[in-house]
């Protein structure tokens, strides 16, 4: 896994964790707010804006991308799986897409599809009243 950004570049705040877990849950904060501001970064400017184009509920609309991470009952292990779920997304910004060739359906399926259409079209017709 390469990486992009680094801890120092990411704002991190303690949380209290959910779920089950008793006691412990309940009185530290082991989960993790990791907030990593797109615009003032050293990304370049062609890899923020894939990012900000991308359709992710991470990322806000203001350039901020905000992980919760609380799978661990550590501080430390949940930094770091936070981190690597955040250099995961930015590398897929630094991917980019291949433009999708235009094709046409062929011979068989257009022959396909019309016979499905016609016996879907009888079975309808059967539905229909019935007369004695």
């Amino acid at each position: 896994m390469q990486e992009y950004i680094s801890v120092a570049d990411v704002e991190i705040s303690q949380i209290r964790a959910q779920g089950a877990g008793g006691q412990h849950v309940n009185k530290v904060s082991t989960a993790v707010h990791l907030r990593f501001s797109i615009h003032p970064s050293e990304l370049t400017e062609e890899v923020k804006q894939r990012l900000l184009k991308m359709k992710d509920r991470r990322i806000s609309k203001s350039g901020e991308i905000v992980i919760k991470s609380q799978k661990y009952r550590s501080l430390e292990k949940n930094i770091e799986a936070g981190i690597e779920r955040l250099n995961e997304l930015i590398g897929r910004a630094y991917r980019k897409e291949k433009p999708r060739k235009v094709t046409k359906p062929s011979h068989g399926s257009k022959l396909k599809r019309l016979e499905e259409k016609k016996k879907r079209g009888v079975s309808k017709m059967l539905r229909g009243k019935v007369e004695y």
